[in-house]
């Protein structure tokens, strides 16, 4: 999953948000550390906060801002 440090950033100052892994929508109101919580896009349990998902190593950082933001 390709995410922009603009959107990290914003989201750390949030201090939430995260994505699904199966269907890579970003999500808004997670913990950082959440683990396999529902996602409400695809219904899987699959949604990981950001911290998380920056030590399982799932994301890419990209120098460009991708827009939208994790929300």
């Amino acid at each position: 999953m390709q995410v922009s440090e603009n959107e990290i950033s914003d989201a750390m100052a949030d201090g939430m948000g995260g994505a699904c892994l199966n269907c890579e929508e970003r999500v808004r109101e997670v913990e950082p550390d959440a683990r396999n919580y529902k996602c409400e896009f695809c219904g899987e349990m699959e949604v990981y906060g950001l911290e998380e998902l920056l030590m399982m190593g799932e994301i890419i950082l990209t120098g460009e801002d991708m827009g939208g933001g994790v929300e």
